[in-house]
């Protein structure tokens, strides 16, 4: 055995040797082979290669798992906690349903605050209460909560809420989060589809990934040969980028842009949407509303996200290295999309593929956590930031 572990060491290394004249950029499949053989001799269940510094994430992902408390502020269970308790039933906020249930039944909660490293305001299980409310009714139902809890605990006032944090997805969550945002300044907010030019603070707030449900699909779908489209969108004109993708490719041969809803469940019958990420190479992600959704749909099926984004926060994006697995563009290379996407070579094209699938369970929500999936992802994105705690007056 330990012959034929050495012999296999030797024969990596030699590989990776022979293969290191290509750009570092952009390994050719057997540069990612070699390496992901490499690095997983070690850690089978991640990819190193995705990682910014992988050693650096799995000692700290072990002290996260090992150490890291998080506190619940207590909330009427009997009254505003049914949405909480059914994450699949959320629709396009499923991500909120899932990181409440999963936190609420994992290793992190404490009911001790003074162990607590972080707290947590749940917030959304009162914007999601009874549906005869309006809006602004709910908003001011989690305005009031939240300033309940600042002056019933005495935690808040310690730090002035810089180790507190909220999750805010739904317009019900962001216009509850607006009226009180001074309160909220130096709070981290798990936020959905965020942008630079909204109130979210990199390097401070988390971006949440969407979740997607696990439709199943069969390897045949992830042969090269049967994606045959160059690249896809399909959404809403609701932003400037998308307005321009449609006007400057409507009718594009190879790019199958189309502005139409489209469906974010299979249940409801609706299948062409499907075909059309397994068929497509790349998945055009331009800014806007829902981007997010978008991105964890073409991460799920196996098509190379396109960010065609000048203001948004990548989710992971200080743990994942991005250009692993997607194409980042300027909102401006809208007019050169097909060119860029024709002049990717062939290696380079199956290296983001191969990684495509690779970061796919970082990305996958799951009603009973697993490790290193989104859930704990977001956890360690949150263990790296009550390190850095900071607070305004």
């Amino acid at each position: 055995m330990n012959n034929l572990q050495r012999g296999l060491s030797c024969f990596l290394v030699v590989l990776s040797i022979c293969f290191s004249i290509y750009h570092p950029q952009f390994p050719n499949s057997f540069q990612v082979l070699a390496r992901s053989l490499k690095e997983n001799a070690t850690d089978p269940e991640i990819f190193s290669e995705l990682f910014h510094i992988p050693d650096s994430f799995k000692k700290d992902y072990k002290e996260m798992e090992k150490n890291f408390k998080i506190f619940v502020y207590p909330h009427n269970t009997d009254k505003h906690t049914t949405a909480c308790n059914k994450p699949t039933e959320l629709g396009c906020f499923r991500s909120e349903g899932y990181f409440y249930h999963n936190l609420n039944h994992s290793r992190f909660l404490t009911k001790d605050p003074e162990k607590a490293h972080l707290f947590f305001i749940p917030i959304y299980c009162h914007s999601m209460s009874p549906e005869e409310k309006s809006k602004k009714e709910r908003a001011i139902a989690v305005q009031d909560f939240v300033k309940f809890l600042i002056s019933k605990y005495p935690y808040w006032n310690r730090t002035l809420g810089a180790d507190h944090f909220f999750v805010s997805c739904s317009e019900v969550d962001v216009a509850a989060t607006a009226r009180i945002a001074d309160r909220l300044k130096n709070s981290i907010g798990l936020m959905c589809s965020p942008s630079y030019n909204s109130k979210y603070v990199p390097h401070k707030d988390v971006s949440l990934p969407q979740s997607v449900q696990p439709y199943a699909y069969t390897e045949a779908r992830n042969i090269e040969k049967n994606r045959t489209m160059l690249g896809f969108w399909s959404g809403v004109e609701d932003s400037y980028i998308r307005e321009r993708l449609y006007l400057t490719w409507e009718y594009d041969s190879e790019l199958y842009i189309e502005a139409r809803d489209w469906p974010t469940s299979i249940e409801q019958g609706h299948w062409q949407a499907r075909e059309d990420f397994y068929n497509s190479k790349f998945c055009i992600c331009p800014g806007g509303p829902q981007l997010d959704g978008f991105i964890a749909f073409a991460i799920h099926y196996g098509c190379i996200p396109v960010i065609l984004s000048d203001y948004y926060d990548l989710p992971f994006n200080d743990i994942l290295d991005w250009r692993k697995f997607s194409v980042i563009l300027k909102e401006n290379d809208v007019y050169s999309l097909k060119k860029i996407l024709q002049d990717i070579p062939k290696q380079t094209y199956e290296s983001l593929q191969n990684h495509t699938f690779m970061v796919q369970k970082h990305f996958q929500w799951n009603l009973s956590p697993v490790k290193y999936d989104a859930f704990h992802m977001v956890m360690y994105d949150l263990w790296l930031r009550h390190h850095v705690t900071k607070y305004r007056y």
